[in-house]
């Protein structure tokens, strides 16, 4: 009996998958959990078209990563702190700081989670790698200068 999967199955499937099993083990399980619907051609056209806005919206995300890349490319966050001798810096610079000047300063909204860094310890330039999108990295410039 051919089924659509509706939730992930440990063993037999990933949900939107259509395969073939047993009748006895669709109808006593699959079937009553909710786990899965008979692939019917009414139930599997609802699927393509699911699948399809499906990757519109990925495609549509994927193109605002790309945009938002280009503009973050551009762009230079600057951030005073406080310093000592040799350009070091008293405490240290984090993604927090960065997001949140980067918000007030351009007002563009980034997750801290996308940021890939380590705190900032020091004076000057420092590049950021920005993971917007699976395919899609960003580099900003964090200038950081004195109070």
């Amino acid at each position: 009996m051919k089924v659509i999967f509706l939730k992930d199955v440990k063993g037999q499937g990933k949900k939107g998958e259509v395969k073939d099993l047993s009748e006895g083990y669709v109808r006593n399980f699959l079937l009553p959990k909710g786990l899965a619907k008979e692939a019917t051609e009414g139930n599997m056209k609802t699927l393509e078209a699911k699948q399809r806005s499906e990757d519109k919206r990925k495609e549509q995300e994927r193109i605002d990563a790309v945009a938002l890349a280009e503009r973050l490319n551009e762009l230079t966050v600057k951030i005073k702190g406080k310093a000592g001798e040799g350009g070091r810096l008293f405490g240290a610079i984090s993604s927090k700081q960065v997001i949140q000047e980067l918000e007030d300063q351009f007002g563009i909204k980034v997750d801290k989670r996308k940021l890939e860094m380590e705190a900032i310890r020091s004076l000057g330039v420092t590049q950021v790698k920005v993971k917007l999108y699976h395919d899609v990295l960003a580099t900003l410039k964090v200038h950081v200068i004195e109070e």
